[in-house]
């Protein structure tokens, strides 16, 4: 099933983000993290995307074992920077031999090797670029991404233009990065709503279980840290414990009070670990059974 035809049968979606292998995190272990959690009854899983490609052939193997063997529907990630239209088309060609109707279209970034001259090295500039081309197909459900507080290349301004351009060119969804501070997030989605966007929007929410990673993750991305998150980092970074707990109670009481001010879905970014997906989904189970 397409993502857009679930988003319209459905008060509200529920999702979980997961990555590829890598030399950290094997294929054995990664197959476990997926079973483990389809048993919690997501709307769909989506699978990251290297940059530059680097992991498509994992990609599209682990989107098709949960599509074709666990028959819950995925979602594919993937960049075009530095890409050609050969590689796209062939890209999309494979993902419908697996069955696969669903892609987060996303420009991707700087390969390590390669500087801000790959822009100009494929055939796609922007993401939206990449949507009228997976469109024009007429094959897939198109997702796209966006920054509830600001890219950190533009302002606000811009990126609500840069995002109605994704929007006009094909994006069916929308999928946020990681944010702490709701307020931002409704704020965002009021100013789409003025600017014609009308298209779902996912809020991407990550448990903060290790302080140092969180800090880590949010200097990269450039999203705040509200003060009640501020006080639990300082209070409990040394306490391990502490902190995975306090991190499990941040992250049900921001899902709960995004649902209750009519957020269309959220997409949890697992880190490919499902102990603290299943205790939010645990804390949220009857709220979640309201909107299915």
């Amino acid at each position: 099933m397409k993502i857009k035809d679930i988003y319209k049968n459905k008060k509200a979606v529920f999702s979980f983000e997961i990555f590829p292998p890598n030399e950290n995190f094997s294929s054995e272990k990664l197959y476990e993290v997926i079973n483990e959690l389809s048993t919690q009854n997501p709307d769909f899983i989506s699978v990251t995307y290297g940059a530059g490609g680097t992991t498509r052939g994992g990609t599209i193997e682990i989107a098709s074992y949960i599509k074709n063997k666990l028959n819950i529907e995925t979602v594919t990630h993937l960049t075009c920077v530095g890409s050609r239209k050969s590689e796209i088309e062939s890209f999309l060609d494979e993902l419908e031999s697996n069955n696969i109707e669903n892609i987060l279209a996303l420009r991707g970034d700087i390969p390590k090797d390669k500087d801000e001259n790959v822009y100009h090295e494929g055939d796609f500039l922007y993401a939206s670029d990449l949507v009228k081309e997976i469109r024009a197909t007429n094959r897939f459900s198109v997702g796209g991404a966006f920054y509830p507080e600001v890219h950190r290349e533009n302002n606000d301004l811009i990126d609500l233009f840069n995002l109605k351009k994704k929007v006009d060119s094909g994006v069916d969804f929308l999928v946020s990065q990681i944010f702490f501070d709701n307020e931002s997030f409704l704020d965002f989605r009021d100013k789409a709503e003025k600017v014609g966007i009308n298209t779902p929007l996912a809020a991407g929410i990550i448990p903060v279980t290790n302080a140092k990673q969180i800090k880590r993750i949010t200097s990269l991305c450039n999203c705040k840290i509200p003060k009640k998150l501020e006080k639990i980092l300082n209070a409990y970074e040394d306490n391990s414990e502490a902190m995975y707990q306090a991190g499990i109670a941040y992250a049900t009481e921001q899902i709960i009070e995004l649902l209750s001010s009519g957020v269309k879905g959220i997409h949890i970014y697992t880190m490919n670990k499902t102990h603290a997906v299943n205790e939010i989904l645990k804390n949220i189970n009857s709220i979640r059974k309201y909107y299915e």
